[in-house]
């Protein structure tokens, strides 16, 4: 583990005796940082076709994918429009397709939902309600296990669609409001915390009866601050983890927002290898982007991510060291293209969405 020491100029005014003191505070991180030279590969694979559909049931962008406790599988999927093209606002489609465990389809919920727009992800909460967090209309909204709305945070603006080219530089944090929020996470005290995301580059925190508590983080690179928090998770501990993946790194904070460590995606792969989408990049850092999470419910708490190049899919502890990784870039069966969620609540079983593939992939590992 390599260590920072970073000095912070701290001024405190004290008021006895008209005195004034300042002090100076350093300040030693210790970042998760494992070589991981040597990653064992884990045996998984690919169930072939397993969700079952109509024809005409086509999927689009599948963005997240979502398990319950009876083991129904949600799926988050942007079917877009035949003749309707352009951005979020000219082309606002999001659909919840929920299937059985047998990969079955059921049902759909949410349709005609005002708060959907352009949807970033989905989680199921330990009772079973269904959380969707919509990037585009600035929502994180909770469904009852019926499929009826109950609760709506955030606020869907009349125009939306003039937010999406704003800056993280020139956001405004507004308590309350979302800009472009991605994830959604809960403490043992059913505390909720939002990956606020987009633009904002900060976590929500609200209370369980959607109260807000408080925000912390602020655009940049800087341990504590962030550039684009694109997924967020809980242990037990009430620990929160966060997909920074414009500054290529996982930061752990508590659950009062306070800077814990953090952990890279660091395991070595090839730099030449072509990226499915776009050109090799010749400076390719030894970090990838993190882009999806998820930790396990088992007794010993596991944290999986996903990257966007190579392509793979970590397991590791929650002190950051890499224990085995699986899968790579690409268009075929166990390949993937853009991982954008994953649900690893079932031990030995990862629900993959598999972005750009159009498709969710039900992974079986060889433990």
């Amino acid at each position: 583990m390599r260590r920072f020491t970073i000095a912070v100029v701290a001024s405190s005014v004290c008021k006895h005796s008209s005195a004034i003191a300042l002090s100076l505070l350093w300040v030693t991180l210790a970042w998760a940082q494992q070589t991981n030279n040597n990653v064992p590969l884990i045996p998984y694979e690919s169930v072939p076709n397993f969700l079952k559909y109509s024809p005409e049931m086509n999927l689009g962008e599948v963005l997240s994918v979502a398990v319950n406790s009876k083991g129904h599988i949600m799926v988050l999927n942007h079917p877009g429009s035949a003749n309707s093209g352009g951005p979020v606002y000219g082309n606002a489609t999001s659909q919840l397709l929920e299937f059985d465990e047998e990969g079955n389809f059921l049902r759909e919920i949410g349709q005609r939902v005002y708060g959907l727009g352009y949807s970033h992800s989905i989680r199921y909460d330990r009772y079973d309600n269904l959380w969707l967090v919509d990037k585009g209309a600035h929502t994180a909204i909770k469904f009852d296990p019926a499929g009826y709305v109950t609760l709506n945070l955030g606020r869907r603006p009349e125009g939306f669609d003039e937010y999406e080219h704003v800056s993280p530089n020139d956001a405004i944090q507004v308590d309350g409001y979302f800009g472009g929020p991605t994830d959604i996470t809960w403490d043992a005290e059913d505390n909720i915390f939002i990956s606020d995301g987009y633009v904002n580059s900060r976590i929500a925190k609200y209370d369980k009866h959607g109260k807000w508590i408080k925000s912390w983080g602020s655009y940049g690179s800087e341990p504590g601050q962030l550039d684009l928090p694109h997924s967020i998770q809980a242990d037990r501990e009430g620990n929160i983890y966060v997909a920074d993946r414009s500054n290529r790194r996982i930061q752990v904070f508590d659950s009062d927002g306070n800077f814990l460590r953090i952990i890279l995606l660091n395991a070595p792969f090839d730099k030449t290898q072509q990226p499915v989408l776009g050109n090799v990049n010749p400076n390719q850092p030894d970090e990838t982007q993190p882009w999806a999470l998820c930790i396990s419910k088992g007794e010993t708490q596991y944290l999986w991510a996903a990257d966007q190049h190579p392509g793979r899919i970590y397991k590791l502890s929650l002190n950051g060291e890499i224990l085995g990784m699986l899968g790579e870039s690409g268009k075929q069966l166990g390949q993937f293209n853009w991982i954008h969620g994953i649900d690893c609540s079932q031990e030995d079983v990862l629900y993959v969405a598999d972005l750009n593939n159009w498709r969710i992939q039900k992974l079986i590992l060889s433990p």
